[in-house]
């Protein structure tokens, strides 16, 4: 900090005991001016007053004023919080408003964390997503494949959700980075019906095969085309065999559904044995949490496709139905989709369904007169 006496004709700065400009020699009279220097951590206030008793009322309020500044300034920086502060408040959140909050947990881990989690929020640029988008690109998954577009757009709209409910909850406001970034395109319509052959390598298959829950639990869900989830949740209390109606509590929709079974399906329920309070319980009677090691050996068994799921099942139950008339509306009612749009992508008409329309096509676009022309030709020859 500094007060000096201003010369206003070659504009230096003078001592105040100076008489005259040391640097032009113009004498100071009683109508000097002062300039007033305040220097707070590198930034830097002048200013020039008309007396000595402004100078030092001045210099006081820009030292203030350049104190406080400094002071707003790492105030900001200290509120805008890292991607791990704001992931800290978001699994509870995820934990209460998402049923899919397990993988969200395992890919932040897996993915997320150890690249950002230590970085403030307006720190991380778009380039930074790009890398990582790029550098999954070029990774592979735990069975040595290549990261699918769709695993690597998760990875994506975790951190797109991250900033914007750090927004939404007044914790950080600037860019999202993650706007700038293409997503990954997604082809996730995978068509799974079994074909005919298929199907009768399958249902031989379980005729045969020794453990009578593994079969019950795929035949089970080849009849209703019930999530797998869905199927390791059921009770016997949700079970109303009698109206030949399922409850599905805590369904993916986000309501409870009741949904009604054929009876080939209630046949299946019959045939078990209650031993637990669920339908198709895992170890001990407690709920089932996987079918993968079971199904596999089922489907190699019955020489399926190797990359046909668990949930082609419930692709083959919709395909089936729409491609022998059933409408669109009561095949989404029945998958218990909350959206009928989404029903589209499990309507894919059975093999052979679409053969047979372009064969009949012939037929229907053949005009009457001259099909009985052709006809009465036939009889006659």
């Amino acid at each position: 900090m500094a007060i000096h006496i201003y010369c206003t004709g070659c504009y230096t700065s003078n001592a105040l005991n100076a008489k005259s400009c040391s640097n032009c020699g113009a004498p100071f009279g009683r109508d000097k001016k002062y300039r007033v220097c305040v220097s707070v951590k590198g930034n830097r206030a002048t200013r020039v007053v008309a007396n000595l008793t402004l100078a030092r009322q001045k210099e006081a309020t820009l030292q203030a004023d350049l104190e406080r500044e400094e002071m707003d300034i790492k105030e900001k920086k200290k509120k805008v919080p890292t991607l791990g502060a704001v992931w800290a408040k978001y699994l509870p959140w995820a934990q209460a408003n998402k049923k899919s909050w397990k993988d969200d947990s395992w890919y932040y881990v897996k993915h997320i964390e150890g690249r950002f989690a230590k970085k403030t929020l307006d720190s991380i640029s778009s380039f930074d997503i790009e890398k990582l988008k790029n550098e999954l690109r070029k990774e592979v998954n735990g069975k040595g494949r290549p990261y699918a577009a769709q695993t690597v757009k998760h990875q994506l709209c975790i951190i797109r959700r991250l900033y914007n409910l750090a927004r939404k909850w007044g914790l950080y406001d600037g860019k999202n980075p993650v706007d700038a970034v293409t997503m990954p395109r997604v082809d996730n319509k995978v068509t799974e019906c079994l074909s005919d052959e298929e199907l009768t390598r399958l249902l031989d298959t379980l005729d045969t095969w020794p453990c009578k829950d593994t079969v019950a639990f795929i035949r089970f869900a080849l009849l209703t085309g019930l999530r797998k989830g869905e199927l390791c949740k059921l009770q016997w209390g949700d079970c109303d065999l009698d109206r030949g109606l399922l409850t599905l509590r805590d369904a993916k929709s986000g309501r409870t559904e009741h949904v009604p079974v054929s009876m080939e399906a209630l046949k299946v329920l019959r045939s078990l044995e209650a031993t637990s309070t669920y339908v198709f319980p895992g170890a001990g009677g407690k709920q089932r949490t996987n079918f993968s090691r079971p199904w596999q050996k089922i489907r190699r068994a019955a020489g399926l496709p190797e990359g046909f799921r668990f949930h082609g099942l419930r692709h083959h139950f919709a395909s089936t139905l729409v491609s022998n008339g059933v409408d669109l509306m009561v095949v989404s009612r029945l998958l218990t989709h909350k959206d009928a749009k989404t029903t589209q992508r499990y309507a894919h008409l059975a093999p052979g369904a679409i053969r047979d329309a372009a064969l009949k096509s012939g037929e229907l676009l053949t005009p009457q007169e001259k099909t009985e022309k052709q006809a009465k030709a036939l009889e006659s020859a």
